[in-house]
């Protein structure tokens, strides 16, 4: 599978900054099914960075693969801040990883109500030693490869500022 050159020169970024660091990473995707490992795991060497992916499309995926309590689901629904970030923290948690990122959100084109719209998309980033980030993106009525896309990028994004902060604890 090939991706565009922007995406390849992102993920490159994400695997520098992180080898730089020693850092290992780990994903935790519902809305993009995967895409985030996939793009960094179509880079050559990536094994030194890339530790495991978790894909947790469904809500019962999130609780029994990332330890999301079903609790936390039910109060705020999978497209939300609280849930990105348990995702995130999950993700920690079980894996050997030293940074984490989540992505939940509707790509679309249905799913949206007036409260959580079509291209809402949550993320945060964990790393080992430091507060989780979170960034909420509405990236509004777009195709649905378009949303994900986006949300692959700034995904990258996170992971490059989690890892160029270094540890709380250093």
């Amino acid at each position: 599978m090939s991706f565009d050159r922007t995406l390849i020169l992102e993920a490159k970024g994400v695997l520098d900054v992180c080898r730089s660091g020693g850092l290992r990473l780990a994903t935790a995707e519902s809305c993009t099914g995967g895409l985030v490992a996939a793009v960094i795991t179509s880079i050559a060497g990536c094994s030194s960075v890339f530790e495991r992916g978790f894909v947790t499309y469904s809500n019962e995926a999130k609780t029994e693969l990332l330890g999301v309590p079903a609790a936390l689901i039910a109060e705020h629904g999978a497209v939300s801040e609280p849930v990105a970030r348990a995702m995130a923290e999950g993700a920690l948690l079980r894996s050997h990883a030293d940074i984490a990122v989540s992505v939940t959100g509707i790509a679309g084109p249905d799913g949206g109500s007036g409260e959580k719209p079509v291209g809402l998309v949550h993320f945060a980033c964990a790393r080992r030693d430091n507060p989780t980030e979170h960034v909420r993106m509405q990236y509004g009525q777009r195709e649905r490869h378009e949303i994900m896309r986006a949300s692959v990028l700034q995904a990258f994004t996170m992971i490059r500022r989690q890892a160029s902060q270094g540890s709380a604890l250093a």
